[in-house]
């Protein structure tokens, strides 16, 4: 029987868990800065941000070799994970062999650039810094209304939603939070949630209900959503840090009974955030 990648990133997360860490709550995860590849100088994806334990520079074994230097003797090796196109055949309807591509999760081994000897870092770590956080965030929060369409509502109530049929975010009054980046949080949480309307990336599925699979699902897209973007703005705070015992113990449970969930929740919060960044299209724009 192969190894199932799923249960091993699970697993690694499982285990912080229980020690009373949150994975996607380490201050230097973000969409732009953080963990980063010697290979490419760029920061991991998001779920293996959340595998590793510092930020910085990781290489494999053999760089640290092909650069002149080692392992420090009794280091303890990282992973991160990949997707490999598999080529997989199969019988159409109409009765004919075609190959199909199916991504396969597979993982390599890798070490900080601490825990080599004789080996200097090849890139400088990527950091974002704002004069004015506060400031940065509101400007995001801004722009993205204006360019998804997704209409931001301010009234005084005690609760905060987004409305998948009004394409509307619902918050409380900004002087109702005792700390202005509790407001940010809530506010990212909610335009995560709102990024997977049909018109977006169309992820939210009609009918999920409270806990259901479908909602705990999605929740934990929005809770690694608004933490990436708190993260990547530097306005987190302990304040925001959501890390009661009940908070904890259910996304324990969650997980424990689905493989898959940090995978697939890792992979769409980071393309939430990235879409309200509009990085795709900052990218795109670099590259023109």
């Amino acid at each position: 029987m192969g190894v199932n990648v799923y249960e091993i990133v699970t697993n690694r997360i499982l285990e912080e868990l229980e020690k009373g860490l949150i994975p996607w709550q380490k201050p230097w995860t973000g969409v732009r800065t953080g963990a980063y590849s010697r290979s490419t100088g760029r920061p991991y994806s998001v779920l293996n941000q959340l595998l590793l334990f510092k930020p910085g520079e990781y290489l494999t074994f053999k760089q640290a070799l092909d650069a002149g230097g080692s392992i420090r003797k009794g280091e303890k090796a990282s992973f991160v994970v990949f997707w490999k196109p598999l080529p997989v055949k199969e019988t159409n309807k109409e009765g004919k062999e075609v190959t199909k591509i199916v991504p396969l999760l597979r993982y390599y081994h890798v070490f900080h650039i601490d825990q080599c000897e004789n080996v200097k870092p090849k890139y400088t770590e990527p950091k974002l810094t704002f004069s004015d956080p506060i400031q940065e965030a509101e400007k995001v929060l801004s722009d993205y209304s204006l360019r998804s369409g997704c209409r931001i509502l301010h009234a005084k109530q005690d609760k905060a939603y987004y409305s998948p049929s009004l394409d509307e975010v619902h918050l409380p009054l900004r002087e109702q939070f005792p700390d202005i980046r509790e407001y940010y949080s809530t506010a990212f949480h909610e335009c995560t949630h709102s990024t997977g309307h049909e018109k977006r990336l169309n992820r939210l599925t009609k009918g999920a209900f409270f806990g259901d699979s479908d909602y705990s699902k999605e929740e934990l897209v929005a809770e690694i959503g608004a933490a990436l973007l708190m993260n990547d703005l530097g306005i987190e705070s302990p304040a925001t840090f959501k890390n009661s015992t009940a908070y904890i113990q259910n996304w324990l449970s969650a997980l424990k009974n689905d493989s898959r969930l940090i995978v697939s929740a890792a992979g769409k919060a980071e393309k939430a955030a990235r879409l309200i960044l509009n990085l795709d299209a900052a990218e795109q724009t670099e590259a023109a």
